[in-house]
């Protein structure tokens, strides 16, 4: 469906139908007529298949209009931005050789072979050439070409020719799909002046399409980003061309909000607030990946594990603990090796036997689970762990708390009967979002991850496990009542999940916690339990983690808040600033009664003035700041100095303790 928000109008070419904002074609037509009135309209979907607007549709064809502004749209538009920044690049630099160009969230890249790395000076040069390619209004013309014709015309272009070797080979991971996915070969020409008889084709570049029908849709609502290094198709083992990325939004309106969103995000950057508020480092003599958590840092760590342990004991979960190393016929066993060979860390040779770092906790649970003869009375049995584990990441992906080599899963398992399994699910999914509304973050969705029909090889099971797993995550997920987003492909290997996707505080996306169902690895272990009959039966494992690891849950929350933390997870969560020296002993005992409640608190005692020590505790996002002067002892009261800047004087001692303790104890954002 298209985000058109009413029935389009009525076209002499085709018929309406309100219902699925369609149009059946009535007479010979193409998209460019039967949208004639629709300047929104970019581009057409028939039968699921996006297409030019400039394409042939014969009669009983339904046809559905997309718009610029939806995701499909969106998408559109910035691969023809990419086209023509690549344009703008070989206009610059005729020697420039062109690698691929897709759309990405919120934008677009384009990679090439140029001898020297593009400057900033260059990515303002290009932006004012495409500017003018732009203001042209340059026709973009779809041809289908055989293979022959393919590598006659892109002779000069290395890349484009592997690309040709490629057809249905491609794929979504290094963006060649954009380019060769379909069953056929297709070049789009940039066309100055179409439909005249001065009309010259420019440009050409190898392209699957669909394209906006013209260089002037893309509009002022673009501009380049940055450029970066980048391996031609993602492996490291071909050469390192030059990245360039871009954006580009309907509108100069959207594409400066996106700007300012941009901005305000950089202003959260966990990496940046982390060195500022004292809470972690990483170091080239530890390695990529690898977090140092400073005693700041460790407070809201220890928070966020007594919380979730806490809550696991609640829910029914038992405490396990797991080694951090295993020999790796345990992963052959669990069937990993070699679905995530690629991602673990090399095997290491130890007294005659392969060891290898643990890159996931279930194997060793499902030991757990088989050490001893289990009964259907015991199910469900949930095991939890705080589990480490290693995960050799690519170093062009590792970033700060959100993707490291090193993290800790809240992770747990619980073994069901297969009739216990949706029970079990929605169980696991409430326990999930109640951990997110806790830690503040409100707004969610879930998203259902499924095989991929398509790469039989890249999963296992029967079709039957398949449909059963599938059909109890679906139905537990419509369940909540929230948005239910497929994810056609992104299920593991032994069974489809459930994730849950929230929004932060500047409404970006976050993947956090998991459900998945797996009936793999019960059968490879050869788990069992004694049923009601006294026959021996498998059971269902189901994973999940709430936080999905500590270090990623950090990292976001760090963002959502900016650094400022509700009360609660607050490294410190109240400093008591005295006026002048003569009122240090009135609040170290204020701070004593704070101390005595659980509450973390501190008294700056040094030698700064006043006011620099209220802008240290500005910049150090101290929740609650307790000042004291004459009045006050007088009083024997304290004055709240807040995290915006204001202030209430001459509160009570005794008032100010409890206000302090109901906040933390509320969980509450101050």
């Amino acid at each position: 469906m298209s985000d058109v928000a009413s029935p389009m109008p009525p076209n002499p070419a085709g018929t309406n139908d309100d219902a699925q904002q369609t149009v059946t074609v009535q007479t010979p037509t193409t998209g460019t007529e039967l949208f004639s009135d629709r300047r929104d309209v970019v581009v057409m979907r028939v039968d699921g298949e996006l297409l030019d607007l400039s394409r042939e549709l014969a009669p009983g064809t339904v046809v559905e209009p997309v718009t610029i502004g939806s995701p499909d749209g969106l998408a559109v538009l910035r691969h023809s931005a990419a086209h023509v920044l690549a344009q703008a690049v070989q206009q610059v630099n005729p020697d420039a050789k062109l690698g691929i160009g897709p759309p990405v969230t919120d934008g677009f890249y384009y990679d090439f072979d140029v001898e020297t790395p593009f400057t900033p000076e260059d990515l303002k040069a290009l932006d004012k050439a495409m500017a003018r390619i732009i203001r042209e209004g340059q026709t973009f013309r779809r041809r289908v070409v055989t293979e022959d014709e393919a590598r006659a015309e892109l002779a000069g272009e290395p890349y484009k020719l592997e690309l040709i070797g490629l057809k249905g080979g491609s794929s979504d991971e290094d963006g060649s799909s954009v380019e060769v996915g379909g069953g056929e070969l297709t070049i789009y020409d940039n066309v100055r002046g179409a439909g005249r008889e001065s009309e010259t084709v420019v440009w050409k570049d190898l392209c699957r399409g669909p394209h906006l029908p013209s260089t002037r849709l893309i509009g002022n609502g673009v501009q380049l980003m940055r450029n970066a290094a980048a391996y031609w198709r993602g492996s490291e083992k071909n050469p390192m061309l030059q990245r360039v990325y871009g954006t580009a939004w309907p509108s100069k309106d959207e594409l400066k909000a996106y700007l300012e969103r941009l901005a305000e995000a950089e202003r959260r950057d966990h990496r940046k607030l982390g060195a500022e508020l004292d809470l972690f480092s990483f170091h080239d003599e530890v390695g990529s990946g690898l977090p140092l958590f400073h005693p700041k840092g460790g407070v809201i760590k220890r928070e966020m594990e007594d919380y979730v342990r806490r809550r696991h004991i609640e829910e029914g979960f038992e405490y396990v603990g797991t080694p951090h190393v295993t020999k790796d016929g345990l992963f052959h066993t669990s069937g990993h090796l070699p679905y995530y060979a690629d991602t673990m860390f090399p095997e290491m040779d130890l007294e005659g036997s392969k060891y290898r770092l643990k890159a996931m906790n279930c194997p060793m649970h499902n030991l757990i689970f088989s050490s001893r003869g289990r009964s259907y009375r015991e199910l469900p049995l949930r095991l939890f762990e705080f589990g480490t584990v290693y995960r050799y990441e690519k170093s062009g992906v590792v970033q700060g708390l959100t993707r490291v080599r090193g993290l800790t899963q809240d992770d747990s398992h619980s073994y069901v009967t297969p009739e216990q399994a949706p029970g079990e699910v929605k169980h696991l999914l409430n326990f999930m979002m109640s951990v997110l509304t806790d830690f503040g973050l409100t707004d969610f969705y879930l998203e259902l991850s499924t095989r991929d029909d398509s790469k039989p090889d890249k999963f296992v099971g029967s079709d039957e496990d398949w449909a059963t797993a599938t059909k109890v995550l679906e139905e537990v997920g419509r369940e909540t009542g929230l948005e239910l987003v497929p994810d056609p492909g992104g299920a593991a290997f032994y069974g489809p999940k459930i994730s849950v996707q929230t929004k932060d505080a500047i409404g970006r996306t976050w993947q956090m916690g998991t459900v998945q169902y797996d009936f793999n690895q019960p059968a490879r272990f050869g788990l069992e339990y004694t049923g009601p009959d006294g026959t021996k039966q498998q059971p269902v494992m189901i994973h999940s983690a709430k936080f999905g690891s500590i270090e990623r849950f950090m990292g976001v929350l760090i963002e959502h808040y900016a650094g400022a933390f509700p009360a609660w997870l607050a490294p410190v969560q109240v400093l008591a600033v005295p006026v002048a020296e003569a009122f240090d002993d009135y609040l170290k005992d204020v701070v004593a009664q704070l101390k005595a409640r659980g509450i973390r608190a501190q008294v700056d005692l040094s030698d700064d003035r006043f006011g620099k020590k209220i802008r240290n505790a500005s910049k150090e996002k101290v929740p609650f700041v307790l000042i004291a002067g004459g009045e006050d002892v007088e009083a024997g009261a304290v004055s709240f100095r807040f995290r915006d800047g204001t202030q209430e004087n001459g509160v009570p001692v005794a008032d100010a303790i409890e206000r302090i303790v109901a906040a933390v104890r509320d969980r509450a954002q101050v």
